[in-house]
Protein backbone atom coordinates (compact mmCIF):
# COMPACT_ATOMS: atom_id res chain seq x y z
CA UNK A 1 0.00 0.00 0.00
CA UNK A 2 1.15 3.55 -0.72
CA UNK A 3 1.37 6.23 1.98
CA UNK A 4 -1.94 7.58 0.68
CA UNK A 5 -3.60 4.23 1.41
CA UNK A 6 -4.03 3.21 -2.22
CA UNK A 7 -2.78 0.01 -3.83
CA UNK A 8 0.73 0.39 -5.22
CA UNK A 9 1.09 0.32 -9.02
CA UNK A 10 2.12 -3.06 -10.41
CA UNK A 11 5.45 -3.15 -12.24
CA UNK A 12 6.30 -5.65 -14.96
CA UNK A 13 9.55 -6.69 -16.57
CA UNK A 14 10.64 -5.23 -19.92
CA UNK A 15 13.26 -6.29 -22.46
CA UNK A 16 15.56 -4.50 -24.88
CA UNK A 17 12.92 -4.89 -27.58
CA UNK A 18 10.55 -2.78 -25.48
CA UNK A 19 13.13 0.02 -25.45
CA UNK A 20 13.41 -0.11 -29.23
CA UNK A 21 9.64 -0.20 -29.70
CA UNK A 22 9.17 2.72 -27.30
CA UNK A 23 11.65 4.77 -29.33
CA UNK A 24 9.80 3.96 -32.54
CA UNK A 25 6.48 4.95 -30.97
CA UNK A 26 8.06 8.11 -29.59
CA UNK A 27 9.24 9.04 -33.06
CA UNK A 28 5.73 8.43 -34.41
CA UNK A 29 4.22 10.73 -31.80
CA UNK A 30 6.72 13.43 -32.72
CA UNK A 31 5.97 13.01 -36.42
CA UNK A 32 2.23 13.10 -35.77
CA UNK A 33 2.34 16.23 -33.58
CA UNK A 34 5.68 17.90 -34.32
CA UNK A 35 4.64 21.41 -33.29
CA UNK A 36 4.29 20.55 -29.61
CA UNK A 37 7.51 18.57 -29.57
CA UNK A 38 9.46 21.35 -31.23
CA UNK A 39 8.05 23.91 -28.80
CA UNK A 40 9.04 21.93 -25.71
CA UNK A 41 12.39 21.07 -27.28
CA UNK A 42 13.02 24.72 -28.10
CA UNK A 43 12.12 25.70 -24.53
CA UNK A 44 14.62 23.18 -23.18
CA UNK A 45 17.31 24.36 -25.59
CA UNK A 46 16.59 28.02 -24.81
CA UNK A 47 17.06 27.31 -21.11
CA UNK A 48 20.45 25.77 -21.80
CA UNK A 49 21.50 28.67 -24.01
CA UNK A 50 20.37 31.21 -21.40
CA UNK A 51 22.38 29.51 -18.67
CA UNK A 52 25.39 29.26 -20.98
CA UNK A 53 25.20 32.99 -21.74
CA UNK A 54 24.98 33.75 -18.02
CA UNK A 55 28.05 31.63 -17.31
CA UNK A 56 29.91 33.42 -20.09
CA UNK A 57 28.87 36.83 -18.79
CA UNK A 58 30.08 35.98 -15.27
CA UNK A 59 33.39 34.58 -16.53
CA UNK A 60 32.53 30.96 -15.74
CA UNK A 61 32.53 29.60 -19.29
CA UNK A 62 34.46 26.55 -18.04
CA UNK A 63 31.23 25.31 -16.46
CA UNK A 64 29.58 24.94 -19.88
CA UNK A 65 30.76 21.33 -20.28
CA UNK A 66 29.50 20.14 -16.88
CA UNK A 67 26.33 22.11 -17.50
CA UNK A 68 25.77 20.28 -20.78
CA UNK A 69 26.35 16.97 -18.98
CA UNK A 70 24.16 17.87 -16.01
CA UNK A 71 21.42 19.44 -18.10
CA UNK A 72 20.24 15.94 -18.96
CA UNK A 73 19.21 15.56 -15.31
CA UNK A 74 16.28 17.94 -15.62
CA UNK A 75 15.06 16.46 -18.90
CA UNK A 76 12.32 14.32 -17.27
CA UNK A 77 10.79 17.42 -15.68
CA UNK A 78 10.84 19.47 -18.88
CA UNK A 79 9.32 16.55 -20.81
CA UNK A 80 6.13 16.46 -18.72
CA UNK A 81 4.20 18.24 -21.45
CA UNK A 82 5.36 15.66 -23.96
CA UNK A 83 4.05 12.85 -21.77
CA UNK A 84 0.66 14.54 -21.79
CA UNK A 85 0.76 14.91 -25.58
CA UNK A 86 1.42 11.17 -25.93
CA UNK A 87 -1.23 10.34 -23.34
CA UNK A 88 -3.86 12.37 -25.18
CA UNK A 89 -2.89 11.00 -28.57
CA UNK A 90 -3.09 7.49 -27.15
CA UNK A 91 -6.63 8.14 -25.92
CA UNK A 92 -7.72 10.00 -29.02
CA UNK A 93 -8.25 13.21 -27.04
CA UNK A 94 -7.67 16.68 -28.51
CA UNK A 95 -4.26 18.20 -27.86
CA UNK A 96 -3.70 21.86 -27.02
CA UNK A 97 -1.36 23.83 -24.81
CA UNK A 98 -4.30 24.74 -22.61
CA UNK A 99 -5.22 21.10 -22.11
CA UNK A 100 -1.60 20.19 -21.39
CA UNK A 101 -1.25 22.97 -18.84
CA UNK A 102 -4.53 22.06 -17.14
CA UNK A 103 -3.51 18.42 -16.83
CA UNK A 104 -0.11 19.24 -15.36
CA UNK A 105 -1.45 21.89 -13.01
CA UNK A 106 -4.06 19.47 -11.68
CA UNK A 107 -1.32 17.15 -10.41
CA UNK A 108 0.15 18.96 -7.41
CA UNK A 109 2.53 16.10 -6.60
CA UNK A 110 4.46 16.87 -9.79
CA UNK A 111 5.77 19.97 -8.04
CA UNK A 112 7.49 17.84 -5.41
CA UNK A 113 9.10 15.70 -8.09
CA UNK A 114 10.27 18.86 -9.83
CA UNK A 115 11.90 19.92 -6.56
CA UNK A 116 13.72 16.58 -6.29
CA UNK A 117 14.95 16.91 -9.88
CA UNK A 118 16.21 20.47 -9.50
CA UNK A 119 17.81 19.64 -6.14
CA UNK A 120 19.92 16.89 -7.72
CA UNK A 121 20.87 19.25 -10.56
CA UNK A 122 22.06 21.85 -8.04
CA UNK A 123 24.10 19.16 -6.24
CA UNK A 124 25.65 18.22 -9.57
CA UNK A 125 26.74 21.78 -10.34
CA UNK A 126 28.07 22.36 -6.82
CA UNK A 127 30.12 19.17 -6.82
CA UNK A 128 31.67 20.22 -10.13
CA UNK A 129 32.71 23.56 -8.63
CA UNK A 130 34.03 21.78 -5.53
CA UNK A 131 36.13 19.39 -7.62
CA UNK A 132 37.53 22.29 -9.61
CA UNK A 133 38.54 24.02 -6.37
CA UNK A 134 40.08 20.87 -4.88
CA UNK A 135 41.88 19.57 -7.95
CA UNK A 136 42.51 22.56 -10.20
CA UNK A 137 42.91 25.26 -7.59
CA UNK A 138 40.72 27.11 -5.12
CA UNK A 139 40.69 30.21 -7.30
CA UNK A 140 40.84 28.43 -10.63
CA UNK A 141 39.51 30.51 -13.48
CA UNK A 142 39.69 30.03 -17.23
CA UNK A 143 39.25 32.65 -19.91
CA UNK A 144 37.70 30.23 -22.38
CA UNK A 145 36.23 26.77 -22.65
CA UNK A 146 39.18 25.78 -24.83
CA UNK A 147 41.63 26.72 -22.08
CA UNK A 148 39.62 24.73 -19.55
CA UNK A 149 39.49 21.65 -21.77
CA UNK A 150 43.23 21.91 -22.45
CA UNK A 151 43.96 21.84 -18.72
CA UNK A 152 41.51 19.00 -18.14
CA UNK A 153 42.87 16.82 -20.95
CA UNK A 154 46.61 17.50 -20.65
CA UNK A 155 47.34 17.58 -16.91
CA UNK A 156 47.22 14.90 -14.22
CA UNK A 157 44.96 17.06 -12.08
CA UNK A 158 42.67 17.67 -15.02
CA UNK A 159 42.38 13.99 -15.87
CA UNK A 160 41.66 13.21 -12.22
CA UNK A 161 38.97 15.89 -12.23
CA UNK A 162 37.49 14.43 -15.39
CA UNK A 163 37.48 10.90 -13.99
CA UNK A 164 36.02 11.75 -10.59
CA UNK A 165 33.56 14.24 -12.05
CA UNK A 166 32.22 11.77 -14.59
CA UNK A 167 32.00 9.03 -11.95
CA UNK A 168 30.05 11.26 -9.57
CA UNK A 169 27.90 12.44 -12.44
CA UNK A 170 27.14 8.86 -13.44
CA UNK A 171 26.05 8.02 -9.89
CA UNK A 172 23.83 11.10 -9.62
CA UNK A 173 22.36 10.43 -13.05
CA UNK A 174 21.56 6.82 -12.16
CA UNK A 175 19.95 7.85 -8.88
CA UNK A 176 17.81 10.54 -10.49
CA UNK A 177 16.95 8.31 -13.43
CA UNK A 178 15.78 5.58 -11.06
CA UNK A 179 13.65 8.07 -9.15
CA UNK A 180 12.06 9.78 -12.16
CA UNK A 181 11.90 7.46 -15.19
CA UNK A 182 8.43 6.31 -14.16
CA UNK A 183 7.54 8.97 -11.58
CA UNK A 184 6.59 11.86 -13.84
CA UNK A 185 4.46 9.81 -16.28
CA UNK A 186 2.83 7.99 -13.35
CA UNK A 187 1.97 11.21 -11.52
CA UNK A 188 0.46 12.57 -14.71
CA UNK A 189 -1.49 9.39 -15.37
CA UNK A 190 -2.81 8.54 -11.90
CA UNK A 191 -3.72 10.01 -8.53
CA UNK A 192 -0.69 8.88 -6.51
CA UNK A 193 1.67 10.67 -4.15
CA UNK A 194 5.20 11.52 -5.26
CA UNK A 195 6.81 9.11 -2.78
CA UNK A 196 4.82 6.21 -4.21
CA UNK A 197 5.77 7.38 -7.68
CA UNK A 198 9.48 7.38 -6.81
CA UNK A 199 9.27 3.96 -5.16
CA UNK A 200 7.46 2.58 -8.21
CA UNK A 201 10.10 4.07 -10.47
CA UNK A 202 12.92 2.45 -8.50
CA UNK A 203 11.05 -0.86 -8.53
CA UNK A 204 10.76 -0.62 -12.31
CA UNK A 205 14.51 -0.16 -12.64
CA UNK A 206 15.29 -2.98 -10.20
CA UNK A 207 12.85 -5.32 -11.96
CA UNK A 208 14.50 -4.80 -15.37
CA UNK A 209 18.01 -3.55 -14.54
CA UNK A 210 19.82 -4.18 -17.81
CA UNK A 211 17.17 -2.76 -20.18
CA UNK A 212 16.61 0.24 -17.92
CA UNK A 213 20.31 1.02 -17.54
CA UNK A 214 20.57 0.74 -21.31
CA UNK A 215 17.71 3.21 -21.64
CA UNK A 216 19.42 5.56 -19.19
CA UNK A 217 22.65 5.39 -21.20
CA UNK A 218 20.77 6.11 -24.43
CA UNK A 219 19.07 9.14 -22.88
CA UNK A 220 22.25 10.60 -21.39
CA UNK A 221 24.35 10.09 -24.51
CA UNK A 222 21.73 11.52 -26.86
CA UNK A 223 21.08 14.53 -24.65
CA UNK A 224 24.77 15.29 -24.14
CA UNK A 225 25.57 14.98 -27.84
CA UNK A 226 22.52 17.09 -28.69
CA UNK A 227 23.55 19.73 -26.16
CA UNK A 228 27.05 20.20 -27.55
CA UNK A 229 26.06 22.25 -30.64
CA UNK A 230 24.79 25.13 -28.46
CA UNK A 231 21.94 22.93 -27.18
CA UNK A 232 20.20 23.14 -30.56
CA UNK A 233 20.04 19.38 -31.07
CA UNK A 234 17.77 19.17 -28.04
CA UNK A 235 14.96 20.73 -30.07
CA UNK A 236 14.44 17.37 -31.78
CA UNK A 237 16.04 14.93 -29.35
CA UNK A 238 14.01 15.92 -26.28
CA UNK A 239 10.56 15.40 -27.83
CA UNK A 240 11.44 12.01 -29.28
CA UNK A 241 12.87 10.83 -25.95
CA UNK A 242 9.97 12.36 -24.05
CA UNK A 243 7.34 10.60 -26.12
CA UNK A 244 9.35 7.37 -25.97
CA UNK A 245 9.51 7.60 -22.17
CA UNK A 246 5.72 7.70 -22.01
CA UNK A 247 5.42 4.56 -24.12
CA UNK A 248 8.07 2.80 -22.05
CA UNK A 249 6.12 3.75 -18.92
CA UNK A 250 3.08 2.05 -20.45
CA UNK A 251 5.12 -1.12 -20.77
CA UNK A 252 6.60 -0.89 -17.29
CA UNK A 253 3.48 -0.20 -15.23
CA UNK A 254 0.37 -2.35 -15.53
CA UNK A 255 -2.65 -0.20 -16.48
CA UNK A 256 -5.48 0.05 -13.96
Amino acid sequence: MSISGKVDPVVRRVAATDIAEALVEGLRDFQALPFYGLCFGALYAAGGIAIMLCLTAFGMVYLVYPLAAGFALIGPFVAIGLYEVSRRRERGEPVSFGAIWSAVRARSEIGWMAFVTLFVFVIWMYQVRLLIALLLGLHASFSSLQEFMTVVLTTNEGLLFLGIGNAVGAVLSLILFSLTVVSFPLLLDREVDFVTAMVTSVRAVVTSPLPMITWAAVIVMLLIVSALPYFLGLIVTLPVLGHATWHLYRRLVVPV
